[in-house]
């Protein structure tokens, strides 16, 4: 991991800001960006969300059924099991 060396506080309401300069670093800019937090002992680590299968972790081809998000090949291979 690479310390940026930048600090930020949680506000009252349990906020925290994400820096521009990081936001740009990995496109994060603009209102459908999105992170997935993650924790690991001591530490909580974001992501850039990229939607990927629930089966396989693929992110190609994403088909979406009921919020559950599933690559093309995944679904082929359920098809084929029904």
């Amino acid at each position: 991991m690479k310390s940026t060396g930048i600090v930020r506080h949680i506000d009252e309401a349990g906020r925290l800001v994400v820096p521009k300069e990081l936001r740009r670093e990995f496109s994060l800019l603009g209102e459908n960006a999105a992170v997935e937090m993650f924790t690991h002992e001591d530490t909580i680590v974001l992501r850039k969300y990229a939607p990927a299968c629930i089966f396989c972790g693929s992110m190609d081809d994403i088909i979406e059924y009921n919020d559950i998000k599933v690559c093309a090949t995944c679904a082929k291979k359920l098809g084929q099991m029904a």
